[in-house]
């Protein structure tokens, strides 16, 4: 299989940069310059991991899968990959933090794999976020949502974007976002806590917004949130789930991450009075909180950044895994001994989460980390795709042949 990277990026104004990102234009001396910085910053592992602690890539001969699955690289050079869509046309997008791309990955042969690699926009806010509706391809950085019109038209010259929404909060802790829409056809976005661990005024902190397509009728869905990177909808209940991260500070093994179910608009969950199931906050835990919090479906482990899930709905696996959930954890940074860097499986029976296993592992060596899992895809064919911002990469796991 040959692989092509095209680096194709809209034409755009630099008026509004003084206000918000904007793509960089890549016809300018400016423009090319930071495009190469913000390669190289990635290539290195900066936003997703210091040079320190990064290892030389050693290929996947080391990744552990249950028998019968396998894994190969589906696009090598997606530098700080992350959240993940699928558009109608096949087309995979990626989103990224610290490199500040877009990316849309073509496969143009039809053997399993991508041969293209699209940069759509550079120089974005954080744009970790991307969701696929009509045709259109919604991006959201820290402080707003943009829109990218008939994308897959035009993916070697793509438009320039249009603004849906800007008046979300600009912090950068936890700012970075996973948008998707909803059975409800309403775009889902969360805004994470501003901080370790706090209280914020502001409503919108801690939180899972949602709001019309075209950017209007902003809502409060779910509340007490310390900060979801990855969220889907049960495919028969419709019922939204979510991992959170929990805070830091309060030892190696203490708080656990969460897999939350949302069963009614409003509900709290719980930040930052309580985390985990038992576990009151030593600064928050005796002020007076909600009277009703909704505890986790499941604990998670501690600290390990459980980040993009999936309800796998493909035909590909074995019929036990249908349903099931799989979640991306991109890896424990501030525990005395490293914890996730790996793809765990949720196991569900009658609608409830009875297990939680690791089903991909092998990024975490003794020698470090060399990737980083992200988030996952559920593909047309069913085999499933895994990013890694550490590698920039996507991988496909696959059972059988």
């Amino acid at each position: 299989m040959e692989f092509r990277r095209i680096l194709t990026v809209p034409a755009m104004s630099r008026e509004e940069t003084k206000m918000r990102s904007q793509p960089t234009r890549r016809g300018t001396a400016a423009g090319a310059a930071i495009t190469a910085a913000l390669l190289l910053a990635a290539l290195a592992g900066r936003g997703a991991a210091s040079v320190a602690d990064r290892i030389p890539y050693p290929g996947l001969d080391g990744i552990s899968l249950p028998e019968g699955f396998g894994i190969e690289v589906y696009a090598p050079d997606v530098p700080g990959a992350r959240s993940l869509c699928l558009g109608s046309e096949g087309t995979v997008f990626v989103g990224s933090r610290g490199t500040g791309a877009v990316y849309a990955l073509s496969d143009t042969d039809g053997e399993p794999g991508a041969e293209e690699v699209h940069v759509l926009a550079e120089g974005l806010n954080m744009p970790n976020g991307v969701a696929f509706r009509d045709g259109d391809l919604y991006v959201a950085e820290i402080h707003r949502v943009i829109r990218f019109d008939d994308i897959e038209a035009s993916l070697a010259d793509p438009p320039d974007p249009v603004v849906v929404r800007d008046d979300f909060p600009r912090d950068r802790a936890h700012g970075w976002k996973f948008i998707a829409f909803g059975p409800d056809g309403m775009l889902y976005v969360p805004v994470g806590a501003p901080c370790n661990v706090c209280d914020p005024e502001d409503w919108r902190y801690g939180t899972i917004l949602r709001m019309m397509p075209d950017g209007s009728g902003l809502e409060l869905y779910a509340d007490g949130i310390r900060n979801t990177v990855g969220f889907d909808w049960h495919p028969e209940t419709g019922r939204l789930w979510f991992t959170d991260n929990g805070r830091d500070g309060m030892g190696d093994n203490v708080p656990p991450d969460e897999l939350n179910r949302v069963t009614e608009r409003g509900q709290h969950f719980g930040f930052p009075y309580l985390h985990g199931r038992d576990v009151r906050d030593p600064e928050f835990g005796d002020h007076a909180g909600p009277r009703d919090i909704r505890l986790p479906e499941m604990e998670l482990g501690p600290h390990v950044a459980a980040l993009g899930m999936r309800f796998y709905t493909g035909e590909m696996f074995p019929e036990e895994y249908g349903g099931q959930i799989f979640i991306a954890e991109h890896g424990s940074w501030n525990r005395s001994t490293p914890l996730g860097y790996r793809v765990m499986l949720v196991r569900l029976e009658d609608g409830e989460a009875v297990s939680y296993e690791v089903f991909a592992e092998g990024w975490l060596t003794d020698g470090g980390a060399f990737g980083r899992p992200v988030d996952v895809q559920v593909m047309p064919d069913g085999a499933l795709l895994v990013s890694d911002d550490r590698a920039g990469r996507v991988y496909r796991i696959h059972y059988g042949g």
